[in-house]
């Protein structure tokens, strides 16, 4: 009898990696057309940017290690990996930077360690690290939603405004950060994203609750959702339950990071209301829940048991609230999805389920 092995990632349903990933980038579309709605083109600008250089550098990369190039750029990893990027950088990202980022992610998080099934980091945040590490003001330049903002750039001004820096009419992205405060961008107010919001409010000496009252909350959807950001989350909790309703993933490491960002932040929200957020404004602010859902849930770089995939999970969640509130960047969802891809092997080692007839007492036999 021959038996044979295959390296991860691995499906229990009968689909190969292609129509994974496929499924999941479907799944992904409600949350990218919401984010488009609130945010403008740049999203979309960002994404044939991402997808098309992660394209690139992979089949460079597949030629030079003399490995089928046509079959593995077929499996939509990299068009997966590009699109992840593109969905958590800021829309109007200058054009060089978001390459950066794909090289990273592709040639660096995903090639150097054999490609699909070998990487150790999930690569498309190892690309959101190294570009908020190196580029921290770009990283933090994220345009107000529509609803609120002075002037809404256009297809043309987003792509003018990430090849070149500046839209068809000449302004730039700072000014293009102005909401609507009076009868011209003269009399708005630059707005920041509700975590930077937040973060820089409570430094200030204002509560929680004096935070709410600014023009980057919207508290006709939720009072504690940024303006847009609440409903771009739900979109992709939309899209997130219906890859756990096909199966394409489990609830295990979704379903444990929510509950435990939610009791994290309930916890220190409960000590002191005023100093601490609410856990719905964690959940939906940030890339919380694409994080739970798109990114966490990496079949390569996370968890491959089932106990091990709730750990996993909730200690993302921790480390999540941990950071966000007691660290020094606003969003932390990169930083914990790292922090956990490195202690996989660990926790996969001391859950792997026990061995079928193992370490049970033969009493018949002592008989």
């Amino acid at each position: 009898m021959k038996l044979s092995l295959s390296s991860s990632p691995h499906q229990r349903v009968k689909r190969d990696t292609g129509q994974v990933m496929r499924i999941v980038i479907y799944a992904m579309i409600p949350g990218m057309i919401a984010q488009s709605w609130f945010f403008g083109w740049g999203m979309l600008i960002q994404a044939i940017i991402a997808v098309a250089s992660a394209l690139i550098f992979e089949g460079v990369i597949l030629y030079l290690r003399k490995r089928p190039i046509e079959r593995t750029l077929t499996d939509y990893s990299a068009v997966l990996t590009g699109l992840l990027i593109a969905i958590s950088i800021p829309p109007t990202l200058p054009w060089w930077m978001t390459i950066i980022g794909v090289f990273f992610a592709i040639a660096v998080a995903k090639q150097v360690y054999g490609g699909l099934g070998f990487n150790i980091f999930n690569p498309a945040m190892i690309a959101y690290v190294v570009l908020l590490i190196s580029f921290p003001a770009a990283m933090s330049l994220w345009l107000p939603a529509a609803t609120h903002a002075a002037i809404t750039p256009s297809f043309l001004d987003s792509a003018s405004l990430i090849f070149t820096g500046f839209t068809t009419s000449g302004y730039d992205v700072t000014q293009l950060r102005t909401v609507a405060g009076g009868a011209s961008m003269v009399d708005g107010v630059t707005m920041a994203t509700p975590l930077d919001t937040l973060k820089t409010d409570l430094t200030q000496g204002l509560t929680y609750s004096e935070s709410l009252a600014k023009p980057t909350f919207d508290g006709s959807l939720f009072d504690a959702a940024g303006a847009g950001w609440g409903w771009v989350s739900l979109a992709y909790l939309l899209g997130g339950l219906g890859l756990v309703k096909t199966r394409v993933i489990s609830w295990h490491i979704p379903g444990s990071m929510v509950i435990s960002v939610f009791v994290c932040a309930a916890a220190l929200h409960l000590v002191n209301g005023d100093l601490y957020a609410s856990p719905l404004f964690h959940l939906l602010n940030g890339a919380v829940i694409v994080g739970a859902f798109f990114i966490a849930t990496d079949p390569v770089s996370a968890s491959t048991t089932p106990k091990g995939r709730i750990i996993f999970g909730a200690a993302i969640g921790f480390w999540v609230v941990i950071i966000r509130v007691f660290g020094g960047y606003p969003d932390a969802v990169a930083f914990a999805v790292i922090i956990m891809n490195m202690a996989v092997p660990l926790i996969d080692y001391y859950t792997r389920p026990r061995v079928y007839g193992k370490n049970v007492s033969s009493k018949r036999g002592a008989k």
